[in-house]
């Protein structure tokens, strides 16, 4: 499996021959490698920022997406194998992201794993309402906000977009949180303070996903605090990916 059709870069990286950390992100339900372009643009300079594409969107909007969360992660996994020899390799996901970046994690063992907007995985799904159809899909979407309204209402976008949307949804209902090892490294769970996706006791229980150091960090906004605080966030990692290389 290539990294390049999973992998995607937006910003030259630090001097390969220093081994620099590559900082791997993976988007959110219905995301893509793309969300991740202002959170590269800051770090430029601190780490190699690469950003997953999901099949079935966008440039790879051709092929199957996957509605397996635990298969999604296993392809990741193989496709960072041959990544994580060329220097430490950091692992950040966003929502469902999260999920599978801490899949990955347990099978990598990354030097640091960073979760943003999710609740711990063996908390499961808090849904206010069940999904039935995708109109229930897109008003969800809408609720939380982060996806251009017009490509929600556009039928030739929708078309193009709806299969992985579908895709993710099932991946991030259907997961189950398996029993055991969890990672060693440290930790760093990122939420917004008015994200109803993530309350208080589902964040918390992170702790108990990984036997090294668990750290949380809240910052003003909702489920997408991400955009709104992309330079905070960037300072965060680079701060703390200082430490891990050192």
């Amino acid at each position: 499996m290539s990294p390049k059709s999973w992998l995607r870069g937006f910003h030259a990286g630090p001097d390969p021959s220093t081994r620099p950390v590559r900082l791997v992100c993976l988007p959110h339900a219905g995301g893509s490698a793309g969300y991740f372009v202002p959170l590269s643009a800051q770090l430029v300079g601190v780490a190699q920022v690469l950003a997953v594409q999901y099949p079935g969107r966008q440039d790879r909007w051709h092929e199957p997406a996957i509605d397996d969360l635990h298969e999604l992660a296993e392809h990741v996994v193989a496709v960072l194998e041959p990544v994580r020899r060329e220097g430490p390799l950091a692992l950040f996901g966003h929502s469902m992201g999260a999920l599978v970046a801490y899949e990955v994690a347990r099978r990598l063992e990354p030097a640091r794993l960073y979760v943003s907007a999710c609740p711990a995985p063996s908390r499961g799904v808090e849904a206010t309402k069940e999904i039935r159809d995708d109109a229930g899909l897109l008003a969800d979407l809408r609720t939380l906000g982060g996806t251009d309204p017009g490509l929600l209402t556009d039928p030739e976008m929708l078309e193009l977009l709806l299969p992985a949307l579908r895709a993710d949804y099932h991946a991030v209902r259907t997961y189950q949180w398996r029993p055991g090892s969890e990672p060693s490294c440290p930790l760093r769970v990122l939420t917004g303070s008015r994200d109803a996706r993530t309350p208080p006791h589902a964040v918390r229980d992170w702790k108990r996903h990984t036997t090294g150091e668990c750290r949380f960090h809240e910052y003003e906004g909702g489920h997408f605090y991400l955009t709104e605080h992309t330079r905070r966030t960037a300072d965060l990692l680079a701060a703390d990916l200082a430490q891990a290389v050192h």
